[in-house]
């Protein structure tokens, strides 16, 4: 005779099944080229019209290696979203964008303000599923390594900035020296200082 208590039968009355909780890095990594497509394209839109529309369109990485640098730089930056920061592989691609920004026409807040534009574009495209799902607290904690990444591209920033400050102050050097060099008057200069040292 079988027991009602057989080992083996399943009663479907008292059955109940755990549903796997959504996790916000499994979004992000399904989502991952759409998020770093509309990432690239908002930050492409931060350059003046004429330079976006190029930077857009042109798909050749060696025709267009500004925009191939800041696609390679946010791909490698948005890997950091799904563990422990580390700042010795996420430097590089931080500062493949932070170079070519510092180089031109940007305040600081707007140099590094890429950052903040994935924010943006995460709230954007997983923000109904992230409600559905109630993983703010997770989004929370997304947000926040975004921020820690923004402060070192702002480290990144002001390290370019010294480095150009550098080189136009030694250039400056180089043409002064050439232009008195020109001018006869570094001969005068080492004269009159001469002239000084006699008793």
């Amino acid at each position: 005779m079988v027991g009602s208590s057989q080992k083996g039968v399943n009663h479907g009355d008292n059955l109940t099944l755990h549903p796997k909780t959504m996790e916000l890095r499994d979004l992000l990594q399904d989502r991952r080229e759409v998020i770093l497509r509309r990432w690239f394209d908002v930050i492409i839109k931060t350059y003046p019209e004429e330079t976006s529309r190029f930077l857009q369109k042109e798909k050749d990485q060696f025709a267009n290696p500004v925009g191939h640098a800041i696609s390679e730089g946010i791909s490698g930056v948005y890997e950091q979203l799904f563990g422990e920061i580390q700042p010795e592989e996420v430097t590089p691609f931080l500062d493949r964008v932070i170079r070519i920004r510092a180089i031109q026409e940007f305040t600081p807040s707007q140099a590094i303000g890429f950052m903040f534009l994935l924010k943006d574009v995460i709230r954007q495209e997983l923000g109904e599923e992230i409600q559905k799902a109630g993983i703010a607290k997770q989004l929370v904690e997304i947000e926040s390594k975004i921020d820690k990444l923004a402060l070192m591209a702002f480290d990144i920033y002001m390290q370019c900035r010294e480095k150009i400050y550098e080189l136009k102050a030694t250039e400056m050097r180089n043409m002064t020296y050439k232009l008195l060099e020109r001018a006869n008057l570094l001969k005068e200069i080492d004269d009159g200082s001469d002239q000084n040292d006699l008793p």
